[in-house]
């Protein structure tokens, strides 16, 4: 197992280098200059040349990918070009509000599209079936911020009901802050349940006609205890996996939401980055998400070969 971890962790340490290679490569071609996007069209050949040299941006694109990942290890990001501080306090400020939605995205996302699962597969062919699958296949398809759209217009300009914009610490006011959170963190989870149905489904159906679950129920046990006991702690190994794959979508899908309800976290500031050529930010944020990602999928493929042969062994 010591070596299986060994492994995992090499790999995550691999992916990692070749995201801040990507990233850095692709920030690199966008068309402009950082230095004179932060003076204006104004600013003099001379100041523009000093700010180049102080941001590194003279030196060849390996000399300045080696001084920032040299820095990265360490800790330091760099320091933004607009802000001008550095990028690790940015991220920290902004980071918990992308990390509150997320994860109660994640935990919506997992109870009812389990739940949803679940359903489909013991009412397989009935009207409950085709409903949810048929919700499932939609959720999937429709576009986040189309969704938000949807939900500002409606619950928030017709009816009046929630906020459209903004983020409140549910640590300064809990009431507010659950009413603005409402919103996005729905339209965010709902590709996830989408996704968790259908697959929950998928392996449910699978594992109920199992030989196992046929004896069970010559044996005279409840339908209840056979697919909370015996059914769905199997069926649940393939979608604990998936789960770790939905925090990148999660993270991924935090860059539109944060953008449609105004919401400050780590999405916002990574685009308004991009429009102010703040290259500084962006291979930061896409570095901090890719290592919750990484650490978040290793956490998965530690628990995942252990805790699938304890499963089967007592099935």
């Amino acid at each position: 197992m010591s070596a299986y971890i060994i492994r995992r962790l090499l790999l995550g340490i691999i992916v990692l280098f070749v995201v801040t290679i990507i990233v850095f490569l692709f920030v690199k071609i966008i068309p402009g200059d950082p230095a004179l996007t932060v003076l204006g069209f104004d600013a003099t050949k001379e100041q523009i040349e000093a700010l180049r040299q102080e941001l590194w941006l003279d030196r060849p694109t390996i000399v300045q990918y080696w001084h920032w990942l040299t820095g990265a290890i360490k800790g330091d990001l760099g320091q933004s070009i607009m802000y001008r501080r550095d990028v690790s306090s940015l991220i920290a400020m902004r980071l918990p509000i992308t990390l509150h939605l997320a994860i109660m995205a994640f935990i919506l996302s997992t109870v009812l599209g389990i739940t949803a699962g679940i359903i489909c597969a013991i009412r397989w062919g009935k009207i409950s079936d085709s409903i949810i699958s048929l919700f499932a296949n939609v959720g999937i398809a429709v576009p986040v911020f189309w969704l938000g759209m949807l939900g500002i217009y409606y619950f928030g300009l017709t009816l009046s009901w929630l906020p459209i914009q903004g983020y409140t610490s549910p640590f300064d006011d809990f009431w507010q802050s659950t009413r603005q959170a409402i919103m996005p963190t729905i339209c965010l989870a709902i590709p996830s349940i989408a996704i968790l149905a259908r697959q929950t489904r998928s392996t449910m159906l699978e594992v109920v006609r199992q030989d196992y679950i046929r004896t069970a129920r010559i044996k005279g046990l409840k339908e209840r205890v056979i697919i909370m006991k015996h059914a769905l702690k199997n069926a649940l190994i393939p979608v604990i996996t998936l789960l770790g794959v939905q925090i990148g979508i999660l993270v991924g899908g935090s860059v539109l939401i944060e953008n449609v309800f105004n919401i400050p976290g780590m999405g916002r500031l990574m685009v308004n980055a991009m429009f102010n050529q703040d290259y500084m930010i962006v291979q930061g944020v896409v570095m901090i998400s890719a290592l919750v990602v990484v650490l978040v999928n290793l956490l998965v493929d530690i628990w995942h070969p252990a805790r699938q042969q304890d499963l089967y062994l007592v099935s």
